[in-house]
């Protein structure tokens, strides 16, 4: 009973503070605009199955997507057996699916163990891939400190959980084999038997190792889940919802802004009357707030693998344009106005925005619009909207679109068309 106790006072602070962490989060991102993305259900969970569940935008690099889907797989599969591990550390009871299950939980562990190894092969490729090789989309100016630390602290975390999980086993599997007290025969052990003999063959000793790696592995399992709120990690849940909402319009389409028709339908018409009478707030997005629910969202799934930067052609070219970093500051900007509204109330304006304090101006219009960074995603995040919201406020609200672009604008005023040349003068390039 005082251990049932102990797991209990464990579990219960530990399910409280991830509900609350992720209500806030929640809260974070319905801080944006509203959007509809309920249209075409069925489409969308067709996107849903093939991008998030079926990993098909990861076979473009085959070494990562390999080394991912052992450990995406691996991961969900084995910590099915947390289930197991939560109801023994309530009733007190020890592999209890082993009475119901019978046969098949022998075939069950197995997969376990043979999935446990193959995360811990992946996680140990990847933390080589990233400190040894260093590869260099893991690098660039947006990955300070912690956000390299930040990897490296999951991968260990998994090496140690699944380490826990099959020295768990081997313990268990040679306390079986001495019949000790409580440990029947339980299931097949394809890994973790080739590791008892490593262990001693003290029983009690067994014990104090099979126990101590029980609570490891939980009590890692429950830390863990409070960690991933504070961490890019954050995917593994949001990636699914944010696939489900992705954009369906063809990539590079752009939704023409009602309020801006509007303005321009009444400039042309005196005689136009919209069909919704509230003026625009703004125009464009200056902060977080002003970008809808969706690109909060996506700023929260960012996984910081750097596949949007590694192939943007502003980005190789030495601009200074990082898609991966416009994700980067769009989260922590959230999660500042966040914290402020808990600190200090709803009302707090403080002196920073989304624009100027954390992206500069010469990154947005570094951008080409090209869609490449949409385009390799493995999640669907759409980093160009929030580009492009960003630039329709300086162009609309400020009126401080860059030398360039106001000649543009000025010759298809004048011209009709993007160059200096009249209509008169267009098809004097055909004269001879």
């Amino acid at each position: 009973m005082i251990a049932q106790i102990v797991f209990l006072l464990i579990l219960a602070p530990a399910v409280y503070l991830f509900s609350k962490n992720v209500a806030k989060i929640r809260r974070n991102i319905l801080l944006g605009r509203d959007e509809n993305r309920s249209d075409n259900a069925a489409l969308r969970w067709k996107t849903l199955v093939k991008v998030a569940l079926g990993q098909s935008k990861m076979v473009k690099r085959p070494i990562a997507a390999i080394l991912h889907f052992c450990i995406y797989i691996g991961f969900i599969i084995v910590n099915i057996e947390v289930l197991e591990i939560i109801i023994d550390g309530i009733i007190g009871s020890h592999r209890i699916f082993s009475v119901f299950l019978t046969g098949f939980y022998g075939l069950l562990i197995g997969c376990f163990e043979v999935l446990a190894l193959l995360v811990l092969v992946a996680c140990i490729g990847f933390l080589c891939r990233r400190n040894i090789l260093k590869l260099k989309r893991f690098s660039g100016v947006e990955m300070t400190v912690w956000p390299k630390s930040d990897a490296n602290y999951i991968l260990i975390a998994e090496i140690l959980l699944m380490t826990a999980f099959l020295t768990m086993n081997a313990a268990d599997y040679q306390l079986q084999l001495l019949h000790f007290g409580h440990y029947i025969q339980a299931g097949s052990f394809p890994v973790s038997g080739t590791l008892a003999p490593l262990l001693p063959y003290n029983a009690s000793t067994l014990v104090l190792i099979e126990r101590g790696c029980w609570w490891f592995h939980i009590c890692g399992i429950l830390a863990f889940l409070n960690y991933l709120p504070y961490s890019k990690h954050f995917h593994i849940i949001l990636a699914f919802p944010n696939t489900y909402y992705s954009n369906l319009n063809p990539k590079g389409k752009f939704n023409n802004m009602a309020s801006v028709t509007n303005e321009v339908r009444a400039m042309l018409d005196p005689a136009f009357v919209p069909e919704t009478s509230t003026p625009p707030g703004s125009f464009g997005a200056r902060d977080v707030t002003d970008l809808t629910w969706k690109n909060l969202m996506e700023a929260y799934t960012c996984t910081e693998c750097g596949r949007c930067t590694s192939v943007c052609p502003a980005n190789i070219t030495g601009k200074l344009l990082s898609p991966r970093k416009i994700m980067m500051d769009t989260r922590d900007r959230v999660t500042e106005v966040g914290n402020n509204i808990d600190k200090q109330g709803i009302d707090f304006k403080d002196d920073k925005s989304l624009l100027d304090t954390y992206i500069t101006r010469e990154e947005i219009w570094a951008c080409t619009s090209c869609n490449a960074c949409v385009e390799a995603c493995p999640v669907n995040i759409n980093p160009l909207e929030i580009i492009v919201e960003l630039r329709q406020y300086i162009v609309m609200e400020e009126s401080q679109a860059p030398a360039s672009l106001n000649n543009m604008f000025g010759n298809v005023e004048n011209n009709g068309a993007p160059w200096k040349y009249s209509n008169a003068d267009r098809l004097n390039w055909a004269e001879e």
